[in-house]
This record gives structure tokens, sequence and C-alpha cells, in this order.
């Protein structure tokens, strides 16, 4: 599998759920302007079949590596970065795992009985990475149970191992080469952007400003046949400035993506 036939599956089933994105592609695309992804970002949990460990080398097998480590204590995660080995347009990925250890013991067995679904052979191909939900689902006291401890883990119980956001390159925009002017755009036409720490995420003294949409909402049925409304997958837009030796910053900062990761929350 190459990486375009990676993204392009992965763009397929991400759109299904979130349609705001194919919108925004279209109206940027309606101002002359070409969208490149900058990268994509998964959740898993980890000490599972598909964890972090496990899911990597499926990565590898497309031509990716690892090149950054990071800790989310607050949201009891931790993640790696990668990016392609040759390839230098190709989008960078983010890979991040719950530590479901740090979590209450309730909520522990909540996940304990997803993970146990998972078949431990599991991760064979790269199309693992929009499998979605690997177990039954969930009911909707387990999953209110879940959210009010973790957003993430309630947000994977029910969308799965799916790409939970494609991320558009400011960079490569000409009529919006600021977040400034895409935030402005995104506003006009009545786009929820996430607040959480402000709409801009970083600075340019950092390297990294991001901002991002809040997660489109689908009606979800749950286990017992109760409905509710919950978020799916959002958009998020990044503008990469040069480091001191004219190269742009090709990494991702712990504070920023801390507050990208509330763009699913439920509330």
């Amino acid at each position: 599998m190459t990486p375009t036939e990676f993204f392009a599956s992965l763009w397929d089933v991400y759109t299904k759920v979130t349609p705001q994105a194919q919108r925004i592609q279209q109206l940027f695309q309606s101002h002359g302007e070409t969208v490149l992804n900058d990268h994509v970002a998964f959740r898993t949990f980890n000490n599972s079949p598909i964890s972090l460990e496990k899911l990597e080398p499926q990565l590898e097998a497309i031509g990716y590596k690892a090149y950054g480590a990071f800790r989310f204590d607050s949201k009891h995660l931790k993640a790696r970065c990668y990016k392609h080995q040759t390839d230098v347009d190709s989008p960078k990925i983010f890979l991040s795992e719950l530590l479901v250890e740090e979590l209450p013991q309730h909520c522990q067995d909540i996940i304990g009985k997803f993970i146990a679904q998972i078949p431990t052979n599991m991760v064979q191909t790269p199309a693992i990475f929009w499998s979605g939900k690997l177990w039954d689902t969930p009911t909707e006291a387990d999953y209110l149970a879940l959210a009010e401890h973790s957003e993430y883990a309630a947000w994977l119980s029910t969308m799965g191992l799916q790409a939970n956001h494609f991320t558009v390159s400011i960079n490569h925009l000409n009529k919006y080469p600021t977040i400034e002017t895409v935030n402005q755009l995104l506003l006009d036409e009545g786009y929820a952007l996430n607040q959480v720490g402000g709409v801009v995420k970083g600075s340019p003294e950092s390297r990294l400003e991001q901002s991002s949409t809040m997660a489109d909402k689908i009606d979800y049925h749950f286990a017992e046949g109760t409905k509710r409304t919950i978020p799916s997958c959002f958009y998020e837009f990044a503008r990469r400035h040069p480091q001191r030796d004219g190269t742009l910053f090709d990494s991702f900062i712990e504070g920023n993506a801390d507050k990208i990761f509330d763009s699913t929350n439920v509330n």
C-alpha cells in the first residue's frame, strides 16, 4: 500500500462522519486554493491488540518512521509522531494512546470489556487504521461514565480506530496565508471553532500555530437502544514557521495538542 492509497482510504471513512471537512475543503477550492494535508491523528488504547507499539509497524510498512514522543499527564495519554522517510510532502501522522491504568477502576473495567473483544492478531495491514470500532456498541451508561473522567475514552468507545482529524496546511494556501485569515473565513461561514486556550493554539515564536473546528455531531444508537447526539471528528488547520536554520518546524507541541484534543469534547 502506498501512502497515497492509505490517506485516500482514510479520507473516505473520515468524511462519512465529518461532512464539514468535505465542505471546508470545497470552500477553499472555490477560492482557488489547493488544499494539502499537513497531518492526520489517531487514538487508541494502550496494553491492547491495537496499542501504539502494535500499530507502529504498519506505519513503518508504508515508509513512516517515528521522530518524536509526547506525554499528556492531565489526559492520561502518550503519543508519537511519524514522518515519511523519503517523501517530505507526505502528511505527518500523530498517534496517541490512552493509559488506561491511570483511570478509575470502573473506567478500566469498562475499557477492559472492549479490549477483550479485539482479536490478538487484529493488526495485519495498514487498513487497521480505518477499521473503526472493534468491539460491541457501548451502553449509554458506560459512555457517560467514561466521559466523566476521559472525553478521549468516551470518544474512542463509540468511534473506534479511524482518523479523528485531517489538517489543512496553511503554508500551502495563497489567498489565506495566515491562521487569522483562515479562522475568519470559517467563522464567517458559520463554523464553530475550538476555543479552549484561545482560537489560535501556539505562536510564530513556538514555530507552530494551530486551530480547529469543533467536531461534527452524529446521532448514535447505544446498545440498549437509546439515542444521543455525540461528537464524531473535526478538521484542523496548521501554520508552520521557519526554524533558525530556515527549515520549517515539522514536529508538534504538547501544549497545542493538549487543547486540540478538546475538539471532540461532548459539551
